[in-house]
């Protein structure tokens, strides 16, 4: 069984406090998870960078598989096979290459889409040294992913997932091809719920036995990512029950 949790980095704005605060909940999750997964600013708004806040959790706890999100909008080649190198560096497990959204004080776009990033950096050989994956909706149309399958990546991580047939389909489609799947789940929670809206997410079929609907994922793909952008004493409470 694999479950990663995931955090998202403080904003560059943000007070010292809320940096000691992430360090505590660093520390109180790491004891109950297999994996913390570190996100980048996807809707482009500052914040610490995932390779600083990944680098500084595998140096810590070293045995914790630690994955970071990198966005490429607004990046060319030579930064994001930087990045990589750094990533390489810190020893870091993997990197969820997405596309994300500009920054509101820049507009400026790359023209580099993470299929093409991910194919680059494979064909360099850095594939070898570190797992790369991209991400996928929960319903895709596997026609219109194709470059994100033939770019061969190391596996996938869905969007938020809230139907175990949605990953079967997604899994039964891609594991034989050889690669891995991540299933992204929100810990239902009524501190959450905004998060359940704007996903046009329902949770009813497993609100109420939440163990059991991840239990019944990680069945099919092994591997569980844990999202609670809102409550993670709820999130803690039930990685500590789940584990015991």
């Amino acid at each position: 069984m694999t479950i990663r949790y995931e955090i998202n980095p403080p904003k560059v704005s943000d007070p010292p406090s809320r940096i000691e605060l992430l360090d505590e909940r660093i520390e109180q999750i790491s004891k109950f998870c297999d994996g913390i997964h570190v996100t980048d600013s996807v809707l482009g708004i500052e914040r610490i960078s995932p390779l600083i806040i990944g680098a500084e959790i595998k140096q810590k706890y070293p045995k914790l598989n630690v994955t970071i999100s990198l966005r490429v909008i607004d990046k060319k080649i030579p930064q994001i096979v930087d990045f990589v190198d750094s990533a390489i560096h810190a020893n870091l497990d993997g990197i969820l290459i997405l596309m994300g959204d500009p920054s509101p004080e820049n507009n400026y776009k790359s023209g580099v889409i993470p299929s093409f990033a991910v194919n680059h950096l494979i064909q360099n050989g850095f594939g070898e040294k570190i797992n790369f994956y991209l991400s996928l909706p929960s319903k895709p149309n596997f026609d219109k992913i194709s470059k994100k399958v033939i770019s061969k990546p190391n596996g996938f991580v869905t969007q938020v997932v809230h139907d175990a047939s949605q990953v079967k389909r997604i899994n039964d489609y891609l594991n034989p091809k050889g690669f891995s799947i991540i299933p992204c789940l929100l810990f239902p929670s009524p501190k959450n719920s905004r998060s359940a809206q704007f996903l046009n997410l329902d949770w009813s079929n497993y609100e109420d036995n939440f163990s059991s609907f991840v239990l019944e994922i990680e069945s099919i793909t092994g591997d569980v990512l844990l999202t609670s952008p809102n409550d993670f004493k709820g999130a803690l409470d039930f990685l500590t029950r789940l584990q015991n």
